[in-house]
């Protein structure tokens, strides 16, 4: 019988090597795309929600941004930014994105890269993240796509003897909890549709810019589980601005 097994670690299954949670790949795809997405920081105020290690506020203060702040809710993560990626006019701070507080209009520029399908309720967030953008600046983000997110367990469905079959999509709009194994520690993560994320942003003086499914750069594609990334989106990039006007 074909089954669903959750993946702890790299290892190989009929012909096919499975590579954890992917997250190496994510990580570089991630980087190396909502680059592509980022405006000019020369002079700008910039956000990073969910900032972990502070890569992008260092490439935003090294891009010209005026301050950065990172937030984050990892204290080791946060120790690790500030060792790494600290420099003039950065400050990180361990708090939950749900419980900032600032006034109207405090930044330029508001980021967060692979964070926001941690984030149980995505709408009132978003409204504030509205607020505290100052008009025509701008709002980038990635998170897990919904194709990945939907079933929850986030792995391959294989056949009896280990080959990748196809990936499951199911519960689609079911949105909500769903909760996934990684490194053998249960992982809580929220699932939405493509039209939460993207209504979500419209319904609160945004106009979008970019959607991006990222995949596999050619250059990648030689490596082992590569071409399995090709059969289905693991994330979800978005680039926003918000209306010149109130």
């Amino acid at each position: 019988m074909p089954s669903l097994r959750t993946r702890l670690c790299p290892i190989r299954r009929g012909s096919h090597i499975v590579h954890g949670s992917c997250s190496g790949f994510k990580a570089h795809v991630a980087q190396r795309t909502v680059k592509t997405l980022l405006p000019d920081f020369t002079h700008k105020r910039v956000l990073d929600l969910g900032c972990g290690y502070g890569w992008h506020c260092k490439y935003a203060s090294a891009s010209g941004a005026s301050y950065v702040l990172g937030t984050d809710i990892s204290h080791k993560m946060l120790e690790r930014a500030e060792k790494i990626n600290a420099g003039s006019g950065i400050e990180y701070r361990c708090i939950a994105m749900e419980d900032l507080r600032f006034p109207d209009e405090t930044f330029d520029v508001v980021l967060s890269s692979l964070a926001f399908h941690y984030v149980r309720d995505f709408v009132p967030l978003v409204h504030n993240i509205s607020r505290w953008i100052k008009h025509g600046g701008e709002f980038v983000f990635s998170v897990e796509h919904p194709v990945f997110t939907s079933y929850g367990t986030q792995d391959w469905y294989y056949d009896e003897d280990g080959e990748i079959l196809h990936f499951p999509v199911d519960h689609y709009y079911d949105e909500g909890k769903r909760e996934a194994v990684f490194l053998g520690e249960t992982v809580v993560k929220y699932h939405r549709t493509l039209t939460t994320y993207l209504n979500t942003v419209l319904q609160n003086e945004f106009e979008i810019r970019h959607i991006v499914e990222p995949q596999p750069p050619d250059s990648m594609l030689g490596l082992p589980g590569m071409q399995d990334e090709m059969r289905r989106p693991m994330m979800l990039l978005v680039s926003a601005i918000k209306s010149i006007t109130p």
